[in-house]
């Protein structure tokens, strides 16, 4: 049965750019009551200045989900009325480089922001879900989260890990009216990709996809209550052929290391744009 998303309350993690501001777009004409999470208050502003007239109510809450997640979450279901139908997690960051070159700073980061803060932001909103016997957790990952990619080392280690706490979270939860969706979106043209990152895409032919058309099937992958969504094709196959034949898919990504080299960062270190807290892609 489709769901009625006016008499629901959303929260949505990451929401200043990229995916999670898509998502808001989205939503916003539903009549949902949105609560918008992210760490820089004026994208937030602007973006629920632009909203207005939409028959959505906006809410907006400033902070950083990789070091305050159970607080934010304590102030999410206080904003609107009080408690929370949907979760949408969107918030993240990304690194690339080579392994070997990645500080401890910029590992630790990365970790707090795409697994620890999601996954506390969940546990904190659970008791209510669980009391009220139903909600809707939606963890929004990346293809990388099953085909670990080169250059992305501890970016896709992050993505396997949202996915295996969303399959775990999912089990753990059966019978409970609390359902877990794990979506996860292909390559996406937004801010969260920095200029090399973009370069190397087009280098490599990588399939692209605009953060609006994300959003609407995000938005389908969670009215169909599907468990597990891969995005886009070929993308979904080989997210298959991955799990089948690892070893025939080291080989096709090993050949790709030394294009994917010239457009490595000079330092090998995150650049700002890279550490600004986005969207998945």
């Amino acid at each position: 049965m489709p769901i009625n998303y006016s008499d629901k309350k959303i929260i949505i993690t990451g929401a200043g750019g990229g995916i999670g501001s898509a998502v808001v777009r989205e939503l916003a004409g539903t009549g949902a009551e949105l609560v918008l999470l992210g760490r820089s208050h004026s994208p937030l502003a602007d973006l629920r200045s632009e909203l207005l007239g939409h028959p959505s109510n906006i809410s907006i809450i400033v902070g950083d989900l990789s070091s305050r997640a159970p607080r934010l979450a304590s102030d999410a279901l206080q904003a609107g009325k009080t408690g929370v139908d949907i979760l949408i997690n969107c918030a993240g960051m990304q690194t690339f480089g080579l392994a070997q070159h990645e500080s401890a700073a910029d590992t630790a980061q990365l970790f707090a922001t795409n697994v620890i803060g999601p996954i506390q932001f969940a546990n904190a909103l659970l008791p209510h879900m669980l009391a009220q016997q139903s909600g809707h957790i939606v963890n929004i990952g990346s293809t990388f989260g099953s085909i670990a990619f080169p250059c992305f080392a501890s970016y896709s280690a992050s993505k396997f890990a949202l996915r295996g706490f969303s399959e775990a979270l999912r089990r753990e939860l059966t019978g409970t009216g609390v359902r877990i969706n794990y979506i996860a979106p292909r390559y996406t043209r937004t801010g969260f990709n920095a200029d090399r990152v973009a370069q190397m895409a087009e280098a490599l032919n990588m399939h692209r996809d605009y953060p609006a058309e994300v959003a609407r099937q995000i938005i389908d992958a969670i009215s169909n209550n599907q468990a597990e969504t891969f995005l886009g094709w070929p993308e979904k196959f080989f997210v298959r052929l991955n799990a089948l034949l690892p070893r025939l898919v080291d080989q096709v990504l090993g050949r790709q290391v030394r294009q994917m080299q010239a457009f490595l960062p000079a330092q090998h270190h995150v650049t700002e744009n890279q550490t600004l807290e986005r969207n998945l892609t």
